[in-house]
Protein backbone atom coordinates (compact mmCIF):
# COMPACT_ATOMS: atom_id res chain seq x y z
CA UNK A 1 0.00 0.00 0.00
CA UNK A 2 1.27 3.52 -1.24
CA UNK A 3 1.70 5.83 1.97
CA UNK A 4 -0.06 9.28 1.14
CA UNK A 5 2.26 12.19 2.98
CA UNK A 6 1.91 15.53 3.70
CA UNK A 7 4.82 17.84 3.73
CA UNK A 8 5.30 20.72 5.92
CA UNK A 9 7.75 22.99 6.72
CA UNK A 10 8.68 26.72 6.08
CA UNK A 11 12.08 25.81 4.49
CA UNK A 12 11.53 24.67 0.71
CA UNK A 13 15.35 23.14 0.54
CA UNK A 14 13.88 20.95 4.39
CA UNK A 15 10.67 20.04 2.05
CA UNK A 16 13.08 18.77 -1.11
CA UNK A 17 15.01 17.05 0.74
CA UNK A 18 12.06 14.86 2.15
CA UNK A 19 10.72 14.52 -1.00
CA UNK A 20 14.16 13.68 -2.10
CA UNK A 21 14.16 11.08 0.93
CA UNK A 22 11.18 9.47 0.22
CA UNK A 23 12.02 8.57 -3.56
CA UNK A 24 15.01 6.59 -2.23
CA UNK A 25 13.66 4.38 0.20
CA UNK A 26 10.52 3.94 -2.22
CA UNK A 27 11.64 0.70 -3.22
CA UNK A 28 11.07 -0.57 0.90
CA UNK A 29 7.91 1.57 1.56
CA UNK A 30 6.08 3.14 -1.50
CA UNK A 31 4.83 6.95 -0.75
CA UNK A 32 3.28 9.42 -2.46
CA UNK A 33 3.67 13.21 -1.51
CA UNK A 34 -0.47 14.67 -1.93
CA UNK A 35 0.38 18.13 -0.66
CA UNK A 36 3.26 20.64 0.42
CA UNK A 37 2.66 23.51 2.92
CA UNK A 38 4.66 26.40 4.63
CA UNK A 39 3.32 26.40 7.35
CA UNK A 40 0.26 25.13 10.19
CA UNK A 41 -2.17 27.67 8.28
CA UNK A 42 -2.08 26.86 5.00
CA UNK A 43 -1.62 23.07 5.99
CA UNK A 44 -5.32 23.44 7.79
CA UNK A 45 -6.25 24.57 4.75
CA UNK A 46 -5.04 22.04 2.59
CA UNK A 47 -6.24 19.40 4.86
CA UNK A 48 -9.52 21.10 4.64
CA UNK A 49 -9.91 21.60 0.81
CA UNK A 50 -8.46 17.70 0.03
CA UNK A 51 -10.94 16.22 2.33
CA UNK A 52 -11.16 13.35 4.97
CA UNK A 53 -8.44 10.89 4.95
CA UNK A 54 -5.84 12.64 1.85
CA UNK A 55 -2.91 11.98 3.38
CA UNK A 56 -2.28 8.66 5.52
CA UNK A 57 0.60 10.73 7.65
CA UNK A 58 2.37 14.63 8.07
CA UNK A 59 5.98 15.35 8.30
CA UNK A 60 5.73 18.61 10.51
CA UNK A 61 8.20 20.75 10.94
CA UNK A 62 8.09 22.83 14.20
CA UNK A 63 9.25 25.87 14.39
CA UNK A 64 7.47 27.94 11.69
CA UNK A 65 5.88 31.23 10.97
CA UNK A 66 1.69 32.03 11.83
CA UNK A 67 1.26 28.40 13.33
CA UNK A 68 4.04 26.39 14.66
CA UNK A 69 4.18 22.42 14.49
CA UNK A 70 2.85 21.71 17.73
CA UNK A 71 -0.11 24.03 17.53
CA UNK A 72 -1.12 22.26 14.63
CA UNK A 73 -0.63 18.60 15.36
CA UNK A 74 -3.19 19.68 18.70
CA UNK A 75 -6.02 20.99 15.67
CA UNK A 76 -5.24 18.09 13.71
CA UNK A 77 -6.17 15.89 16.88
CA UNK A 78 -9.54 17.27 16.65
CA UNK A 79 -9.76 16.55 13.44
CA UNK A 80 -11.56 13.64 11.46
CA UNK A 81 -9.65 11.66 9.03
CA UNK A 82 -6.60 13.69 10.05
CA UNK A 83 -3.16 12.24 8.90
CA UNK A 84 -1.00 10.41 12.06
CA UNK A 85 1.71 13.35 12.75
CA UNK A 86 5.58 12.69 12.69
CA UNK A 87 7.73 15.83 13.57
CA UNK A 88 10.62 16.93 11.78
CA UNK A 89 13.41 19.54 13.81
CA UNK A 90 16.51 20.64 14.90
CA UNK A 91 16.01 21.02 18.22
CA UNK A 92 17.40 18.50 20.33
CA UNK A 93 15.30 19.47 23.45
CA UNK A 94 11.55 18.74 21.94
CA UNK A 95 13.03 15.29 20.33
CA UNK A 96 13.97 14.00 24.11
CA UNK A 97 10.79 15.10 25.70
CA UNK A 98 8.63 13.03 22.83
CA UNK A 99 10.78 10.06 22.88
CA UNK A 100 10.30 10.44 27.33
CA UNK A 101 7.09 10.20 25.94
CA UNK A 102 7.12 7.87 23.51
CA UNK A 103 3.66 9.06 22.18
CA UNK A 104 4.85 10.83 19.08
CA UNK A 105 7.90 10.31 16.36
CA UNK A 106 10.63 12.79 16.19
CA UNK A 107 13.01 12.84 12.76
CA UNK A 108 16.42 15.09 13.66
CA UNK A 109 17.34 17.59 10.84
CA UNK A 110 19.34 16.54 9.14
CA UNK A 111 17.05 13.81 8.30
CA UNK A 112 18.43 10.43 7.41
CA UNK A 113 16.79 8.22 4.90
CA UNK A 114 17.07 5.32 7.42
CA UNK A 115 15.88 7.04 10.35
CA UNK A 116 12.78 8.10 7.83
CA UNK A 117 12.19 4.45 6.80
CA UNK A 118 11.92 3.66 10.60
CA UNK A 119 9.47 6.28 11.21
CA UNK A 120 6.95 5.25 8.87
CA UNK A 121 7.56 1.76 9.14
CA UNK A 122 6.89 1.98 13.11
CA UNK A 123 4.02 4.39 12.24
CA UNK A 124 2.61 2.02 9.79
CA UNK A 125 2.69 -1.01 12.63
CA UNK A 126 1.25 0.54 15.08
CA UNK A 127 -0.54 4.27 16.11
CA UNK A 128 -0.06 6.30 19.05
CA UNK A 129 -2.56 6.32 21.86
CA UNK A 130 -4.94 8.75 21.37
CA UNK A 131 -4.32 9.74 25.25
CA UNK A 132 -0.83 9.15 25.32
CA UNK A 133 -0.55 11.88 22.17
CA UNK A 134 -2.30 14.31 23.77
CA UNK A 135 -0.06 13.82 27.14
CA UNK A 136 2.76 14.26 24.65
CA UNK A 137 1.22 17.92 23.16
CA UNK A 138 0.48 19.01 26.51
CA UNK A 139 3.61 18.37 27.57
CA UNK A 140 5.95 20.13 24.57
CA UNK A 141 2.91 22.91 24.59
CA UNK A 142 1.51 23.45 28.26
CA UNK A 143 -0.53 26.71 27.70
CA UNK A 144 -2.18 24.87 24.64
CA UNK A 145 -3.26 26.31 21.18
CA UNK A 146 -3.24 30.22 20.48
CA UNK A 147 -6.21 29.73 17.71
CA UNK A 148 -9.24 28.13 17.79
CA UNK A 149 -10.32 26.87 14.50
CA UNK A 150 -13.64 27.50 12.40
CA UNK A 151 -15.06 26.84 9.32
CA UNK A 152 -17.03 29.18 7.20
CA UNK A 153 -18.26 29.15 4.01
CA UNK A 154 -15.68 26.95 2.38
CA UNK A 155 -13.08 29.15 4.80
CA UNK A 156 -11.13 28.35 7.92
CA UNK A 157 -10.81 31.02 10.40
CA UNK A 158 -8.51 30.92 13.04
CA UNK A 159 -9.79 32.61 16.52
CA UNK A 160 -7.08 34.10 18.95
CA UNK A 161 -8.17 31.96 22.29
CA UNK A 162 -7.03 35.68 23.92
CA UNK A 163 -9.78 36.83 22.17
CA UNK A 164 -12.46 34.60 23.30
CA UNK A 165 -14.80 35.56 26.20
CA UNK A 166 -16.68 32.80 26.51
CA UNK A 167 -17.05 29.25 24.69
CA UNK A 168 -20.71 27.77 25.05
CA UNK A 169 -22.09 24.09 24.03
CA UNK A 170 -25.13 24.27 21.81
CA UNK A 171 -26.53 20.65 20.19
CA UNK A 172 -23.28 19.48 18.35
CA UNK A 173 -21.82 22.97 18.05
CA UNK A 174 -19.82 25.15 20.82
CA UNK A 175 -19.99 29.08 19.78
CA UNK A 176 -16.57 30.88 20.75
CA UNK A 177 -17.90 34.36 21.23
CA UNK A 178 -15.75 37.49 20.74
CA UNK A 179 -15.86 40.97 21.36
CA UNK A 180 -16.83 41.37 18.12
CA UNK A 181 -18.77 38.29 16.69
CA UNK A 182 -19.44 34.66 16.92
CA UNK A 183 -17.46 31.58 15.67
CA UNK A 184 -18.42 28.09 15.29
CA UNK A 185 -16.32 25.73 16.92
CA UNK A 186 -16.62 21.86 16.03
CA UNK A 187 -15.17 20.53 19.49
CA UNK A 188 -16.12 19.14 22.81
CA UNK A 189 -16.68 21.91 25.31
CA UNK A 190 -15.14 18.90 27.56
CA UNK A 191 -12.11 18.98 25.76
CA UNK A 192 -11.50 22.47 25.64
CA UNK A 193 -11.71 22.61 28.77
CA UNK A 194 -9.03 20.26 29.57
CA UNK A 195 -6.93 21.78 27.41
CA UNK A 196 -7.87 25.91 28.04
CA UNK A 197 -8.84 25.36 32.23
CA UNK A 198 -6.56 27.76 33.11
CA UNK A 199 -7.79 30.10 31.19
CA UNK A 200 -11.23 29.37 31.17
CA UNK A 201 -13.77 28.45 34.47
CA UNK A 202 -16.91 26.27 34.23
CA UNK A 203 -19.79 28.54 35.07
CA UNK A 204 -22.44 26.01 33.78
CA UNK A 205 -22.87 22.68 32.38
CA UNK A 206 -22.59 24.25 28.80
CA UNK A 207 -20.31 27.02 29.60
CA UNK A 208 -16.68 27.89 30.22
CA UNK A 209 -16.00 31.65 30.57
CA UNK A 210 -12.39 33.59 30.38
CA UNK A 211 -11.00 34.51 33.74
CA UNK A 212 -9.98 37.89 32.58
CA UNK A 213 -13.42 38.87 31.17
CA UNK A 214 -15.35 38.48 34.52
CA UNK A 215 -16.61 41.99 35.59
CA UNK A 216 -18.97 41.17 38.08
CA UNK A 217 -22.60 39.55 39.30
CA UNK A 218 -25.91 40.55 39.13
CA UNK A 219 -29.39 38.39 40.80
CA UNK A 220 -31.58 37.71 38.57
CA UNK A 221 -35.29 36.86 39.55
CA UNK A 222 -37.55 34.26 38.05
CA UNK A 223 -41.17 33.76 37.32
CA UNK A 224 -41.48 31.31 39.94
CA UNK A 225 -39.87 33.51 42.49
CA UNK A 226 -36.26 31.88 42.86
CA UNK A 227 -33.57 33.71 41.62
CA UNK A 228 -30.23 32.60 40.06
CA UNK A 229 -27.05 34.62 39.04
CA UNK A 230 -25.61 36.03 36.03
CA UNK A 231 -22.11 37.09 35.37
CA UNK A 232 -21.18 40.43 33.88
CA UNK A 233 -18.87 40.52 31.39
CA UNK A 234 -16.07 42.70 29.41
CA UNK A 235 -16.99 43.18 25.92
CA UNK A 236 -20.50 41.70 25.55
CA UNK A 237 -23.61 42.99 26.76
CA UNK A 238 -24.89 39.53 27.26
CA UNK A 239 -25.39 38.06 30.77
CA UNK A 240 -24.65 34.64 31.50
CA UNK A 241 -26.29 32.27 34.15
CA UNK A 242 -24.52 30.40 36.76
CA UNK A 243 -25.42 27.25 38.13
CA UNK A 244 -25.11 26.73 41.93
CA UNK A 245 -22.73 24.19 42.03
CA UNK A 246 -20.20 27.27 40.26
CA UNK A 247 -21.73 29.95 41.83
CA UNK A 248 -19.50 30.00 45.38
CA UNK A 249 -16.34 29.33 43.23
CA UNK A 250 -17.02 32.04 40.77
CA UNK A 251 -18.44 34.23 43.92
CA UNK A 252 -14.94 34.20 45.34
CA UNK A 253 -13.00 35.25 42.21
CA UNK A 254 -15.27 38.14 42.00
CA UNK A 255 -14.24 39.78 45.45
Amino acid sequence: MTLRILLVDDEAPARTRLRDLLADISTELPSQIVAEAADGVEALELIDRLGEKAADVALIDIRMPRMDGIELARHLRGMKGAPAVIFATAYDSYAVQAFELSAIDYLLKPVRAQRLLEALRKLRQSLPDAAAMDQALRHLSPEGRKHLRSTERGRILLVPVVDVIYLKAELKYVTARTADREYLIEEPLAHLEQEFGERFLRVHRNCLVARDALLGSERAEEAEGDSHWRLLLKGVAEKLPVSRRQWSQIKGLLK
